[in-house]
This record gives C-alpha cells, structure tokens and sequence, in this order.
C-alpha cells in the first residue's frame, strides 16, 4: 500500500478521549480512548496506544490497538504491532514479529456470529433426496 497524504496527527506524548471522525488520513502517535469513524486511512504509529471500536477504509497499525477493528478495504499489522480485538475486514495482512489476539471474519459486512454456509453439506442434501 501506498502511505496516503496524511492530513491530521495525534503526536507522541499527546492523549485524547472521545470520538474521533475523519477523512483522509490520520496518524495516531499518542493514547487515544473512544471511537474512531472514518472513510479514510487511520494509522497508529509505533509509539501509540489505542483504546478503540475502530471503524475505517483502511487500517495500518504499528503499535497496540485494543478494540474491534472494521475496516472496508484491509487491515494492515505490521511489526512491532500488537491488537487485542476482532476484526473484520475483506482483506487482513499481517507481518512477521506483529501480535495479534483475536477472531478474524474476512468479510467486513457479514456479522461476526453467523458461520458461512457450507457449500459442500448443501451439495450432499441434494444428492441424497430420497426416490419415490
């Protein structure tokens, strides 16, 4: 992925409770408690900690997110990252030496608790209906 042009930053050092909308890209380097909602790109920095039900376009994290991450195009962990949440995105990369604890749905707009069909147990209901 490209690095989008980011437009607002959370810098180290610095900590913020609330919610947080956005568009384009915002890079979180300090603490930050609440909810984050954007269309855009969040990226959380080495040095940030990350207290959020995290919603966006696309996430890279870098440091420790705890939360539900959704996003609608990808999600991004990558070295030292370390997420304790779920996520649910279409498309989940995730570097060697980045943490992740949790449950991952590979379909951003499937709600978590319904498993996918099997398409394999409904191709042998209907093989062995009985004749008559």
């Amino acid at each position: 992925m490209s690095t989008p042009e980011i437009t607002t930053i959370l810098g180290q050092g610095s900590s913020f409770e609330g919610k947080l909308t956005f568009e384009g890209a915002v890079r979180i380097d300090g603490a930050f408690k609440g909810e984050i909602r954007t269309q855009g790109t969040l990226i959380v920095g080495e040095t940030a900690d990350v207290r959020a039900e995290i919603e966006g376009a696309h996430v890279v994290v870098h440091g420790s997110v705890q939360g539900d991450i959704r996003a609608l195009e990808g999600v991004e962990l990558r070295t030292p990252a370390r997420v304790r949440g779920n996520i649910a995105s279409p498309s989940l990369e995730i570097e060697k030496g980045a943490r992740f604890d949790g449950s991952c749905i590979m379909d951003a707009d499937a709600p978590a608790e319904e498993p996918p069909e099997d398409p394999v147990a409904n191709d042998a209901d209907s093989e062995t209906a009985p004749e008559g």
